[in-house]
C-alpha cells in the first residue's frame, strides 16, 4: 500500500503529506547525491527569487505571468503577490486571464497592474490544471508574445510559466512575507444583506478526495432558504450545475464576470462551497466560509486541506472556515453561525 505520509498544520494531524519540497523528497525516495543536488537547486533558485525581488523593488517595474490555471492557484499564489508588489509601488506588466480582472484592484477600485496582457476565457474548451493548463493554440500565441517581450526587456521577469520555478519555489517562497491582500469588499460591497452565496460545483470528477462526493444542490438551496433573505447561486457557467428554482429568495448570478460574484459575496454573510479555491475568496471580502464535504466526518478527511491551511496563513484571517459533512450539519452550522454573528 502506498505510504501517503502525514502532516500537522495548525495543530491538526493529517494522514497525508503536504505538497511542499520536504514531502516531495520523502515521497520520491531520492537519497545521497541526488538529494543533495535537489536541495542545492532549491537553495540557488530561492536566492534568485530573493535577488529578483530586490531588483523589482529597486526598479519599481517588472513582468509577471503567464497565469493560465485554476482559480485557487490564482487566489493563493498570484493575486497576493501582485497586491504585495502594487503596495510597494511596483508597475506590473501582467499576463493572465481576463476572468480574473475584477480581482486586480486596490481598495479604491484602481487597477493594480500597469499593463494587462489579457488571455481570453477558454474554460469551456479545456479544464484548468494548476498553472500548467494546456491552452488553445491562439492563447499559446499570446503567451509566447508576452514571454518574448519580457525576456527581451532586461527587467525582472517572474516567469510562473516555468513549471519547476512555480511549483518548487514560487508557491513556497511567497510565504516568506511576500504577500498582501486588499479588502475588495471596500470596492464591491453595495449593501449588508442577510444572504449567502452557493457555488454548486460541476467541475471535475463526481467524487474526489479533494472535493468530496456529489451534493444534491437543488435540495441544499431549498433547505437553506429559510435562514436567509437571499440565496445567490454563483460560479463560472462552465463549472457550475444548471439549477432551476422557483423560490423567490433564490437569485441566479452565474456569470463569466467575476465582479458579479464579488459583489454578491461582499454583500453576503456566508459562502457555501465544496473544498476549492473559493475558500480563499472570503479573505479578500471578509466573508466566512461553510465548507461542505461529503465522504467523511472530520477535517482530516478532506483531501489537501492541509495545504489550504498552510497557504491560508499568508492572509489576515478575515474569513473563518466552518465545516459540514451532511445536509443536516449544514443546517445545524448555519443555525450556529446565525446565533454567533448577528447582522450588523
Amino acid at each position: 500500500m502506498e505510504d501517503k505520509g502525514t502532516s500537522i498544520v495548525d495543530n491538526v494531524f493529517f494522514p497525508y503529506s503536504l505538497s511542499d519540497n520536504k514531502s516531495y523528497v520523502n515521497a520520491s525516495g531520492i537519497k545521497g547525491l541526488a538529494r543533495l543536488k535537489f536541495w542545492t537547486k532549491i537553495y540557488l533558485h530561492t536566492k534568485k527569487a530573493d535577488q529578483r525581488l530586490s531588483a523589482t523593488l529597486k526598479k519599481k517595474v517588472c513582468y509577471y505571468g503567464p497565469f493560465k490555471g485554476e482559480f485557487g492557484h490564482f487566489a493563493a499564489h498570484t493575486l497576493p503577490f501582485l497586491m504585495y508588489l502594487h503596495k510597494q509601488g511596483v508597475k506590473i506588466n501582467y499576463c493572465g486571464m481576463e476572468l480574473h480582472k475584477p480581482f486586480l484592484l486596490d481598495e479604491n477600485g484602481n487597477s493594480i497592474v500597469a499593463e494587462f496582457r489579457v488571455l481570453r476565457d477558454f474554460f469551456a474548451e479545456v479544464s484548468p490544471n494548476g498553472n500548467s493548463t494546456v491552452v488553445p493554440q491562439d492563447v499559446a500565441v499570446e503567451i509566447n508574445k508576452f514571454k518574448q517581450e519580457a525576456e527581451a526587456s532586461n527587467l525582472p521577469f517572474w516567469n510562473i510559466g516555468d513549471e519547476y520555478y512555480y511549483w518548487f519555489i514560487h508557491r513556497n517562497w511567497l510565504l516568506n512575507n511576500h504577500t498582501y491582500s486588499y479588502h475588495l469588499d471596500k470596492v464591491y460591497q453595495t449593501n449588508i444583506e442577510n444572504s449567502c452565496v452557493i457555488f454548486p460545483r460541476s467541475k471535475g470528477a463526481k467524487t474526489s478526495h479533494n472535493n468530496g462526493g456529489e451534493w444534491d444542490y437543488p435540495e441544499i438551496i431549498e433547505a437553506v432558504c429559510p435562514y436567509f433573505d437571499k440565496v445567490y447561486v454563483c460560479g463560472h457557467p462552465s463549472q457550475v450545475l444548471n439549477i432551476n428554482s422557483e423560490n423567490p429568495k433564490v437569485v441566479f448570478a452565474v456569470s463569466t464576470d467575476n465582479s458579479v460574484m464579488l459583489q454578491k459575496v461582499s454583500n453576503s454573510r456566508l459562502i457555501i462551497s465544496q473544498h476549492s479555491g473559493i475558500v480563499y475568496v472570503g479573505e479578500y471580502t471578509g466573508t466566512d466560509i461553510l465548507l461542505i464535504y461529503k465522504g467523511g466526518n472530520k477535517i482530516q478527511d478532506i483531501g489537501s486541506f492541509n495545504n489550504t491551511l498552510r497557504f491560508k496563513k499568508q492572509f489576515e484571517g478575515r474569513s473563518k472556515i466552518h465545516f459540514a459533512f451532511s445536509e443536516a450539519e449544514i443546517i445545524d452550522k448555519i443555525t450556529e453561525i446565525n446565533s454567533q454573528k448577528k447582522l450588523t
